[in-house]
């Protein structure tokens, strides 16, 4: 199922995440990832195979996000793979948290944008389609996954 235009996906972040979903970033396998996760949503196929290269101070120096399936999981597995870098596991399972309470909210009451999400704000028009919120989500559970300590 592809992205389809309407009034929740115009303007600046349809455009957005339409950019993420023809383009998307950080599709490059790493040589030698220190952290892996892969995920599948098993009713709709679609599925995620995330890498990540950490630097000496355990931030995420390197990504790779592979997913495929629907235009959502693509622009949100592309948008969390650029917000991810530079940060540490406690930073990222902060924003992971944010991001998931961010996107159900599904009535957006009293929510509106989240300043710290920047970009991923974006990805908050699939609050008004409730089935698509997986979509969103499964990167996210893959970096959550893949930064469970072991």
């Amino acid at each position: 199922m592809t992205l389809q235009s309407g009034p929740a996906f115009d303007g600046l972040y349809g455009q957005m995440i339409m950019d993420h979903y023809r383009t998307p970033r950080n599709r490059d396998p790493l040589p030698d990832p220190t952290l892996k996760a892969y995920e599948l949503n098993p009713f709709c196929g679609d599925l995620i195979d995330l890498q990540l290269q950490l630097d000496e101070r355990g931030a995420v120096h390197l990504v790779y996000a592979n997913s495929e399936g629907c235009s959502i999981i693509q622009a949100s597995s592309s948008m969390m793979s650029e917000a991810v870098k530079g940060k540490n596991a406690a930073e990222i399972a902060d924003l992971s948290g944010r991001f998931r309470a961010f996107l159900r909210d599904r009535a957006g009451e009293g929510a509106g944008e989240d300043s710290t999400l920047g970009d991923l704000n974006a990805l908050g028009v699939v609050r008004q389609y409730p089935v698509r919120i997986k979509c969103a989500l499964l990167p996210w559970t893959a970096l959550e996954e893949a930064i469970k300590p072991r």
